[in-house]
């Protein structure tokens, strides 16, 4: 098959990559490298990289012309800056727009799209939350343009997956509290955490769905999430043990900050009605893997949404 990858050096996009070309696709990945990581994607005889951007709607039209894409897996997204409005809207909106309508003109077989939990508010009704609760966007901008980006894919025509996403983390993360733990634990410095308790789910357990996706499984809205939650100073303990540090660093316990959730947790029956068993890889693994990579190429990003834990990172 050839598969357009957007965002191809972030996270999900990579981790999809790597796995359509071991199975031998053809794959156009484009990314701006605003958060992507360029030592994510190694050089491929199936694989050709484009660094641009899809807010430039007469590129991504040529793009897609010229690659003729069966399916396109969309994971670009403007998250960096919870202040920058303008380009999570173009990123988010305008670019998922740009998508959506070239899928649309080149008569695309399938449009699969990556939406934040966030969609649903910072104080769910429902819990565990399932795919009837009501959309309630307005807690950040970034939520905002992710569910309009999803508007414009669900209007385009084009057969759609959306996966609204539960914590996505891994080795490739430069975003949330595993790679700020990480940082800030690797320079010696404290860490804090809240009694937040979060869905942390691989990257890679994502990615393997998505490939199922690309091959057709399953159409519509989908929660992906293990359906259990776990503390915050979970994830931190789990980072500690794969560092194999000689003391535990205890943690500053804070209280939740009112832009934080107490928790977001989905349900994700549909998910495993469609997509079949899904294995989730433990945490300490993923953190294991995670510290692994970091001590070896350096970590990177520690972007967040959360303005306390934005203050600590630059402190």
């Amino acid at each position: 098959m050839r598969i357009f990858v957007t965002g191809g050096s972030g996270q999900v996009g990579s981790t999809v990559v790597d796995m359509l070309l071991e199975r031998g696709d053809a794959v156009m990945s484009v990314d701006n490298f605003a958060t992507g990581r360029r030592d994510n994607l190694r050089s491929h005889l199936n694989l050709k990289q484009i660094e641009d951007s899809i807010v430039d709607g007469a590129l991504v039209d040529r793009l897609f012309g010229e690659f003729k894409p069966d399916v396109v897996v969309h994971t670009a997204a403007s998250y960096k800056d919870p202040d920058d409005w303008e380009t999570d809207a173009l990123v988010n909106a305008v670019g998922t727009a740009n998508i959506a309508k070239a899928c649309k003109t080149h008569k695309v077989g399938r449009l699969i799209y990556f939406q934040t939990a966030l969609c649903y508010g910072t104080k769910p009704v429902q819990q565990p939350i399932r795919l009837d609760h009501p959309i309630n966007p307005a807690n950040s901008s970034y939520a905002i343009s992710k569910t309009a980006g999803e508007h414009y894919v669900q209007f385009s025509g084009v057969d759609w997956v959306t996966f609204r996403l539960a914590n996505v983390i891994g080795p490739r993360n430069v975003s949330g509290p595993l790679p700020i733990f990480y940082g800030r634990l690797a320079k010696g410095q404290k860490c804090f955490v809240t009694p937040a308790r979060r869905d942390f789910c691989y990257a890679g357990d994502l990615a393997r769905v998505v490939v199922r996706a690309v091959e057709g499984k399953g159409g519509g809205t989908y929660h992906f999430s293990s359906g259990k939650d776990v503390a915050i100073k979970d994830l931190y303990d789990a980072v500690v043990r794969a560092m194999k540090l000689n003391a535990y660093p205890e943690p500053e316990m804070k209280p939740l900050g009112p832009d934080d959730a107490p928790s977001i947790l989905l349900d994700p029956s549909r998910t495993f009605s469609d997509f079949g068993e899904i294995e989730f890889t433990p945490l300490d693994e993923i953190a294991r893997r995670s510290v692994e990579r970091w001590q070896e190429d350096g970590v990177v990003g520690g972007y967040t949404h959360l303005r306390e834990a934005r203050a600590e990172v630059r402190a």
